[in-house]
């Protein structure tokens, strides 16, 4: 990206204000060598165009977060590490790293989620595209490297595909792909934060949306959180549209445990990147090596978690706050909740959803689940 990554903006007055000595810029005005566009903007988010001063139309454009929300994260980190236990949200394992290690894991022999959904995918690609009907836009949530969706792409014919995550660099590369796979495809990558309500360009029609949402990483929330998620799930969908959803679902413990202790130590790694993630976006000075990676099943709860176990007594330090992690205690990084069909039928019911069916593979490891809004 050019110089203007670094800019921030945030609604004042009803307005969107640009973080820059100059305050708000007409269309077009040069800052810095660069000519801007305010193409649209909804909430507490603007999406600009960006040129060089000699060009005849914009090369690159970016999703520029808020300064107030980028606040916010760093003290809900902080306020996070402080908890007893500490806990880091999952959304920090998808840094650059988190993302290529996440894809080594979905191709370990242990770690069945991946292939079972793909396979499930493609053995009933044909039976969801007539569930859903016309389909204008095609929203991937958590797109990462796009590479599930490429299986509903042909079967669904969407007139746009619009992929969304936090490690933005990742999928805008994983969008661009698709491009040059689907020519006739319109593609759009969004750099967010899916916990909270995305927005999208305003280019992208309300009408016959498909969110779809793979991968079980809706167990990865609370079922607080998912009910949320799913709520806001619907309002992205709107009137008419629909999800297309995978959850994990329960099965023998062996099984589970292996997946997220593989013998390679991948989801280790995996786990220990989270780290060097929080030092980043926190300044903290984590030292991954001090750290072993943890992972069961709570059968309470119903669900896989994941913890990193300090292999000695620590101090971690960041701006504004510091803790110390006595031998053996633990930071609680993930859930992967394993939801009963029936339950998470009910769960969407609850958050507005209806006309649900429901595929399964044949050993019933996995569900993918169409809704309608």
């Amino acid at each position: 990206m050019g110089p203007w990554h670094a800019l921030l903006s945030y609604p004042k007055g009803g307005r969107a204000w640009i973080g820059w000595s100059q305050g708000l810029p007409p269309a077009g005005e040069r800052l810095g060598g660069q000519a801007f566009l305010l193409l649209f903007r909804e909430g507490p988010r603007m999406l600009l165009s960006a040129a060089p001063a000699d060009a005849q139309a914009p090369t690159s454009m970016a999703m520029l977060p808020d300064l107030p929300a980028t606040h916010h994260a760093r003290k809900v980190l902080g306020h996070d590490l402080m908890r007893t236990p500490a806990r880091i949200g999952a959304k920090y394992f998808y840094d650059q790293r988190g993302c290529e290690l996440f894809e080594a894991i979905t191709r370990l022999p242990e770690y069945y989620p991946t292939r079972t959904e793909k396979a499930l995918l493609q053995a009933r690609g044909a039976d969801i595209a007539r569930s859903v009907g016309p389909c204008t836009s095609l929203i991937e949530l958590g797109a990462g490297n796009c590479e599930k969706v490429r299986l509903l792409l042909s079967a669904l014919q969407p007139q746009c595909f619009v992929g969304v995550d936090v490690a933005g660099d990742f999928v805008q590369a994983a969008v661009e792909r698709l491009a040059r796979e689907f020519p006739g495809l319109e593609v759009c990558a969004v750099e967010a934060d899916i916990t909270a309500p995305v927005a999208l360009p305003a280019r992208i029609a309300a009408e016959g949306r498909l969110v779809f949402y793979p991968g079980s990483s809706i167990g990865n929330f609370d079922p607080d959180q998912s009910m949320t998620l799913l709520r806001q799930m619907r309002t992205l969908a709107g009137a008419g549209g629909g999800l297309l959803i995978g959850i994990d679902l329960p099965k023998d413990l062996q099984v589970l445990e292996a997946a997220y202790n593989d013998a390679a130590g991948v989801t280790a790694e995996f786990n220990r990147n989270v780290l060097r993630h929080v030092n980043q976006c926190l300044d903290s000075d984590f030292d991954p090596a001090q750290w072993a990676h943890v992972a069961f099943f709570n059968a309470a709860h119903s669900r896989m978690e994941m913890h990193l176990q300090a292999l000695q007594a620590v101090q971690v330090r960041w701006p504004g706050g510091a803790r110390a992690f006595a031998q053996g205690e633990r930071i609680h990084t993930e859930n992967s909740y394993k939801y009963p069909l029936p339950l998470f039928l009910q769960m969407l019911t609850q958050a507005g959803f209806k006309a649900c069916k429901a595929w399964t593979d044949e050993r019933d490891w996995f569900a993918v689940i169409h809704a309608r809004a």
